[in-house]
């Protein structure tokens, strides 16, 4: 009876630790990188509607490498969604779409508990934020044939 017990314990305890590596490792390693932005312009803490860097050769350049650590693992590479979460290339350009941007960068996205994108305030700078929407203004549109 013990035994069974113990055999119990050890199935149960080795099973949970499976389910929670598959539960962390779903989307890969999701463990946010820092993002230099050194050269640009600081923004501060109130968090702006609107990206100031909109143009700026080395906010793109900063933003590139930025969503390339941060973000391409989930919305693509080089911004080519491969259909696992949304194309920011079909998001409104321009000023249009910066605050919901801003918005999802800093709140992140659950549905039904389940985290889709985690949140981004407290971990990337504002800075770091509008450098990557910056290089994401950059990207042609999705040809849609």
């Amino acid at each position: 009876m013990i035994r069974t017990r113990k055999t119990f314990a050890a199935a149960l305890l080795f099973g949970s630790l499976i389910a929670a590596s598959q539960v962390a490792l779903a989307h890969g390693d999701v463990t946010p990188q820092p993002v230099d932005t050194a050269g640009l312009k600081p923004l501060g803490k109130q968090v702006l509607k609107e990206n100031p860097y909109r143009g700026d050769p080395k906010a793109i350049s900063i933003g590139e490498h930025g969503y390339t650590q941060n973000c391409a693992r989930c919305h693509g590479i080089g911004g080519v969604s491969g259909g696992i979460s949304p194309d920011l290339r079909k998001g409104d350009p321009g000023k249009e779409g910066d605050e919901w941007y801003i918005y999802r960068a800093l709140n992140g996205s659950v549905k039904d508990g389940r985290v889709l994108m985690p949140k981004f305030e407290g971990i990337l700078s504002q800075d770091a934020l509008w450098a990557i929407r910056s290089w994401v203004d950059t990207l042609p549109p999705p040809d849609e044939n």
